[in-house]
């Protein structure tokens, strides 16, 4: 009886210790609106909305072992001799970069462990923000009033590839120093301003002797400063504008329908960080990456045999590798079509592409709207199509990026193979895209089956007349909800009236057009015009939906 008074009073305690607290904090923090408008915030619970999350990880990750990593890192091309623990090259002489990486994995305790996990977690940051942005192009997510955030995302993307690299050519190996002479090359190639750049960032002619110590503080300063900064602007802008989330029973354009982000969706996306943590240190233990000694020292007379940069970069491999060794002189001054178009004209369009296309699919749409639930790539045949052909194009630039190692393993001709490569990055994303588009019509005809006749029971009846027919059993209420709930834009109709001026006829024209060729093909769902524009009022929301958690 006493000790639970003694329970009581100490709970009673800290009770108003924490109230107090709470309320001294308050007073000088914005705590009550914190907790309000964050901590009550609702996040949709399915598995495609973690994909950001996984980026977020990987880069504590990256961040936690990076500084690990600086305190025993030398950021110098000074000639030195090995002397440390590996014998294979005791008394060869290095750079002060190469000697302290071999001293980081072999004498540094747990050096060659952090080592290993920063290097798979980079791979990850970059794999997880490139499906992450699949992930919101094929589900429309980047529409009114999200584009800002789809290009803050772009920009993340770029900077993950400049951080990626700038960390894989630190080491000074051979593979790495491979690169870096790729990349000079590319830098060349730059008409007019190119012989300079490659001055400045390498220091002189190359090798030089200050690329490493210029791409060390690119490499733990200020790219990831950038990154930080956008991460921060990003998860901002996500609170601001609410999450996207997917249409059912209860879930429309005026809300958001998810966990609450305090206490179960932290609980949940905690245990997210310590997967992720977990598994990069399984791999960094067991899966060796990026053995640097094995490579030996970089030597400009020198390439490593087979050398492949990594997974992310491979497709500009792949570019260089396929475009024909083309120049052409003008006015005394040679343009190196190889690597320019490659490297540097096919990235460059790449990425204005990615940063103008969600105005581009309002241009065409002539919709000033939100959008707040996600698309369901079957019910955009173009966009999914267009998704497909660049993920097809991206495999073969891949493949095409080790085609040495292909001919060798395969036993078959290098020439032949590269021409194979050659036709296959121009057939193959059309056929992709062809075949993708149908698919997602036949997917909406199913849905549209299902719709009309229920979902079959797996019953065949007999009828009087001796006709089989299957048994179909009517949708529940949650499945019929989801496959009605589809924003179906119509193509633009010369005949009406824009709702806002066009500047010239012929951009008049090519708006028609490219809204025809994107909205034409679709399966209309087996409803009444009324029931669509019920339909409609649920997909379309207010300035600021709310949120509903659960």
């Amino acid at each position: 009886m006493l000790l639970a008074r003694k329970k009581a009073r100490l709970k009673s305690k800290a009770r108003n210790a924490a109230g107090r607290t709470m309320e001294a904090l308050d007073a000088r923090l914005p705590l009550a609106e914190v907790t309000r408008t964050l901590l009550r915030k609702a996040f949709p619970d399915h598995w495609s909305f973690l994909l950001g999350e996984l980026a977020l990880y990987s880069f504590l990750v990256l961040m936690v072992t990076g500084v690990y990593l600086t305190l025993f890192f030398e950021p110098s091309m000074t000639d030195v001799v090995y002397q440390g623990s590996y014998g294979p090259l005791q008394g060869i002489r290095t750079s002060g970069a190469y000697a302290s990486t071999l001293r980081i994995s072999f004498d540094v305790r747990g050096g060659l462990l952090m080592r290993q996990i920063h290097h798979w977690a980079a791979l990850l940051f970059v794999a997880s923000i490139g499906v992450h942005m699949f992930r919101v192009f094929f589900t429309g997510a980047f529409r009114k009033p999200r584009e800002i955030n789809w290009m803050v995302g772009v920009t993340m993307f770029l900077l993950a590839l400049l951080e990626g690299f700038a960390g894989y050519s630190l080491p000074d190996d051979l593979l790495s120093g491979t690169g870096l002479r790729t990349a000079q090359g590319i830098t060349l190639s730059i008409p007019v301003v190119g012989t300079y750049m490659s001055l400045v960032l390498f220091g002189g002619e190359y090798p030089a002797d200050d690329i490493v110590s210029r791409l060390y503080p690119v490499h733990i300063l200020l790219v990831p400063g950038l990154l930080l900064a956008l991460i921060s602007l990003h998860l901002l802008l996500v609170v601001h504008l609410k999450h996207t989330h997917w249409a059912g029973p209860g879930s429309t354009g005026r809300n958001v329908v998810g966990k609450a982000l305090f206490p179960q969706y932290t609980a949940k996306s905690a245990g997210l960080f310590f997967i992720v943590f977990g598994v990069m240190a399984v791999l960094g233990a067991l899966a060796q990456i990026n053995p640097v000694w094995a490579y030996g020292p970089y030597r400009p007379d020198q390439v490593s045999s087979g050398s492949q940069p990594d997974w992310y970069v491979g497709f500009l491999e792949g570019a260089l590798r396929l475009m024909p060794g083309v120049e052409t002189r003008l006015w005394g001054h040679t343009l190196m079509w190889n690597p320019l178009l490659p490297a540097v004209v096919l990235p460059g369009v790449l990425f204005l592409v990615l940063y103008a296309y969600p105005f581009f699919e309002r241009w065409i749409t002539r919709g000033s709207g939100e959008h707040h639930l996600c698309d369901r790539p079957r019910d955009r045949p173009v966009r999914t199509g267009l998704g497909v052909a660049a993920l097809t194009a991206y495999a073969v630039l891949l493949l095409a990026g080790g085609q040495d190692v292909l001919a060798f393993v395969f036993d078959v001709p290098l020439r032949a193979l590269t021409w194979t490569f050659r036709v296959a990055l121009f057939v193959l994303p059309v056929l992709a895209f062809l075949v993708a588009g149908r698919l997602c019509l036949a997917a909406q005809a199913r849905d549209r089956d299902l719709l009309e006749e229920g979902e079959e029971t797996g019953e065949v009846r007999q009828s009087v007349e001796g006709g089989y027919h299957p048994g179909h059993r009517s949708l529940p209420s949650g499945m019929r909800y989801v496959l009605m709930a589809r924003d179906l834009p119509q193509p633009l109709d010369p005949g009406t009236a824009p709702q806002e001026p066009l500047r010239s006829r012929l951009n008049d024209r090519l708006r028609i057009a490219l809204s025809r060729w994107y909205y034409r093909d679709a399966v209309r769902p087996p409803v009444t015009e009324e029931l669509q524009r019920e339909v409609a009022e649920v997909l379309a929301g207010p300035e600021r939906p709310g949120e509903r958690t659960g």
